[in-house]
């Protein structure tokens, strides 16, 4: 059966809609049908089971995450520093803002892989490949820190977006923008390196 690869799109854009508003338990294939206004019955021609289209919605969530292509090359444009890494960090928060649905929607698919081991190691590896892909850009843009210092980076900024996410008035009081200056600040060094290296 033929299939059209922006109706696909559509469906997995109301998946994550559904999973969002609703956790994993809502997501059904009607539910998505509903959501994405498309005749009953649409999704099961695209997705075999509920379990197929978890899958296809973690990397619809990784495409719309992604940053600007164009707006990254001119935030490179700086030279390397604890600074533009600051940068970097509140144009990351500033996409979590506006598409919180993407962000929520993979909280609630980390639930669901305590309970699914398959999706948990489908998990581990995406998650897994995009710290070493985060290590890798951000040692070749030779911003200042070494690989563990990226790896307490991502787990500090991803406690901050869940925070952010779903229970922001705890972060109100202490300024969530200051507190990015705050957490590059004392997790990074000064300075950068003084050799800029290039991505491999």
């Amino acid at each position: 059966m033929r299939q059209n690869p922006e109706r696909r799109t559509a469906l997995l854009d109301a998946a994550i809609e559904v999973l969002a508003r609703e956790g994993s338990r809502g997501l059904t294939l009607r539910a998505v049908d509903t959501e994405a206004g498309v005749p009953p019955g649409t999704a099961t021609n695209y997705f075999a089971n509920r379990a197929q289209m978890l899958g296809q919605v973690m990397h619809r969530v990784h495409e719309r995450l992604a940053p600007d292509e164009a707006q990254l090359a001119r935030t490179l444009r700086r030279p390397p520093s604890r600074e533009l890494v600051v940068t970097l960090m509140h144009e990351l928060m500033g996409r979590v803002r506006r598409d919180r649905s993407s962000h929520l929607a993979m909280l609630e698919m980390r639930l669901e892989a305590t309970r699914r081991p398959e999706l948990q190691a489908e998990l581990a590896r995406a998650f897994g490949a995009e710290l070493e892909a985060n290590v890798e850009f951000h040692l070749g843009a030779g911003l200042p820190g070494d690989r563990k210092s990226v790896v307490v980076l991502y787990l500090a900024m991803l406690g901050m977006i869940v925070d952010d996410l779903t229970v922001p008035d705890v972060l109100a009081p202490y300024g969530p923008d200051a507190l990015v200056d705050e957490v590059v600040a004392r997790i990074l060094p000064a300075r950068a390196s003084r050799s800029r290296r290039r991505p491999t």
